[in-house]
């Protein structure tokens, strides 16, 4: 099915949620004008709905093919990703003196989004970039910097990160591979990297002429655990003299995954050392694996989140489109026997209409992250911890909303959803992998009620919540379902951060609590589109302000009123989960 870039939407939200102009004030941020934002939102849909949509079926179909230890893309993505570089969209919030384009991450986020959107398995590629540009910008040195930043922010080469390994899932400190120094010769100063990684996102293929993987491993003698870990930058193939890509290094591309989705990205078994001539270089210094581990890892966890936002869109465009055109029995009770368009009858209006609500408050979170890290990189005081908190609830909540949406998609389609050539199961199977990627959602439930409940010695919890109240109150009109959804977070906040709660108590109630201040949050923003878009109704009929107006009505009157129910799991403790042993609960 074709695609449309919901311009008009993120315009609104960049500029009511992410208060995009308050950005553009800052000396930091002063390419990212009105007109340049608008420019940015037109050309990148126009971009994805021309380039990448039309090859999101053949993705699926075809998908990534493994050779003797080469990964081929479907027929026109080399020359699609090709165009995505020269458009330059890879380089959107790079740092300028690398050859990036200094915006706003907001920004990087919108590009993402759209071309996700329109090919969700295709964006994989990019997106892990991003994580290894900021790790190389954050913990690299001068001369890592120069040699690998360039060309990683323009996308002419990309990035991976490699942690999981056969053994070492999301437990990273039992990880095996292993890191030599090398004390003479052309490498002297370097390591010799030795061990094989599993899910390795675009680890291999033929987009460009250089990958740049970062690798963790353990140097002799390194403690156990993660204290032990180390990071290592990897290339596919050594530089030269010049900073091009010379001699093949020892990387090899053992297999490639069969995966229920995803199937144009090509997930990567990875072997490093099968020649013993693996050579790495240490980024962050010795030890320091776990710290720059972090630094790839929340920021790729904001983007799957981000995926959350992508595939929803695509589902329910396509779902939208397929209920317009479905013409099947006559509406009940209208008295015409006539038979109608499916998008007449309330049930599939019910589904349309969640669909979108869940969508825009899925967006508008996702923007409300991006931005509080744009205010961090801007010193705003607050902003940094905001982000903190709000990367679980994109990271889980994006992501539970991606899957919901894409099953009410096959849902709308009847029969038909179930048939893969109408493409709404492309949609469902592919969203499959975001609530398991980058951290489970449990692990980022886990995260939200351990370091982030305490954070700023609970401080900055309570200012959201604190925020989320005062938007509920900021009109006569009731919001009790907000206000009352708020007052629930604090209460199962107070009792997680106290005495009476255990930590298995916390970890038990952790994914309720996720899901709550989440549904909160997303209240919140979606209460201030509402009373903006009201607003701007005054000055004449406009269908997406009304459109905007009654989802984000929609979303306060039935969505936050559920995750009101969520609060007796929250505060129920763990005792219930151990009353049966492992074996009378597998039996």
């Amino acid at each position: 099915m074709s695609f449309t870039a919901p311009g008009r939407e993120q315009n609104f939200v960049l500029k009511h949620v992410a208060d995009i102009d308050e950005l553009a004030d800052h000396d930091r941020f002063a390419g990212a004008s009105a007109d340049m934002v608008e420019a940015i939102v037109e050309g990148i849909g126009q971009f994805a709905a021309g380039e990448f949509a039309p090859l999101n079926r053949i993705g699926d179909t075809v998908g990534a093919r493994w050779n003797d230890g080469q990964v081929t893309m479907p027929e026109g993505y080399k020359q699609a990703y090709a165009q995505f570089v020269e458009g330059g969209w890879a380089s959107i919030d790079g740092p300028e003196s690398f050859g990036g384009q200094d915006l706003p991450y907001s920004l990087s986020a919108l590009i993402l989004e759209t071309c996700g959107a329109a090919n969700f398995a295709f964006t994989l590629c990019p997106m892990l970039s991003f994580g290894a540009i900021e790790a190389i910008q954050v913990h690299g040195s001068e001369k890592q910097k120069a040699q690998y930043l360039p060309n990683l922010i323009s996308g002419a080469w990309t990035g991976t990160m490699n942690l999981t390994e056969p053994q070492a899932g999301s437990d990273v400190g039992a990880l095996r591979s292993t890191a030599e120094p090398i004390v003479d010769g052309e490498h002297a100063g370097k390591y010799r990297i030795k061990g094989q990684k599993i899910y390795i996102t675009f680890g291999e293929h033929d987009l460009t002429d250089n990958i740049v993987h970062l690798v963790l491993a353990r140097t002799p003698g390194a403690p156990e655990g993660t204290r032990g870990i180390s990071l290592f930058i990897v290339p596919k193939y050594h530089l030269d003299a010049n900073g091009n890509p010379g001699a093949p290094n020892d990387v090899t591309c053992v297999s490639i995954e069969h995966k229920i989705g995803i199937h144009a990205s090509p997930t990567c078994v990875m072997a490093y050392g099968e020649e013993d001539a693996c050579i790495g270089e240490i980024i962050g210094g010795e030890f320091g694996g776990i710290k720059a581990m972090f630094t790839m890892m929340n920021n790729a966890r904001i983007n799957v989140g981000s995926q959350g936002v992508q595939i929803a869109e695509r589902a329910t465009q396509q779902a939208s489109l397929f209920a317009s055109e479905r013409v099947q029995s006559a509406r009940a009770g209208s008295g015409n026997k006539t038979p109608v368009a499916i998008i007449e009858h309330p049930d599939v209006r019910r589904m349309l209409l969640r669909s979108k609500a869940l969508t825009q408050a899925a967006r508008a979170l996702l923007y409300y992250a991006t931005s509080s890290i744009d205010r961090a990189t801007l010193g705003v005081d607050g902003a940094k911890s905001r982000s903190e908190i709000l990367t679980p609830l994109i990271k889980g909540y994006g992501t539970d909303i991606g899957n919901e949406v894409a099953s009410i998609g096959v849902q709308v389609h009847g029969g038909m959803g179930f048939i893969e050539e109408t493409g709404a199961g492309q949609h469902f199977r592919d969203a499959r992998i975001a609530p398991i990627y980058e951290g489970t959602n449990g692990i980022q439930a886990a995260d939200l009620v351990g370091r982030k409940l305490g954070l700023d010695g609970g401080d900055a919890m309570m200012s959201l919540i604190a925020d989320i109240k005062a938007e509920a109150k900021s009109e006569s009109r009731d919001e009790s379902g907000l206000l009352a959804l708020a007052e629930s977070c604090e209460t199962v906040a107070k009792w997680m951060a106290s005495g009476d709660a255990s930590i298995d108590d916390r970890l038990a109630g952790s994914y309720p609590f996720m899901t709550m201040l989440a549904t909160a949050t997303c209240g919140m923003l979606m209460k201030k589109q509402n009373r903006i878009a009201r607003a701007e109704l005054s000055n004449g009929d406009d269908s997406f302000l009304k459109s905007k107006a009654v989802t984000t009505r929609y979303y306060l009157d039935h969505i936050v009123p559920e995750a009101l129910g969520l609060e007796a799991a929250a505060m129920d403790g763990a005792d219930i989960l151990y009353q049966l042993s492992s074996s009378e609960l597998t039996g």
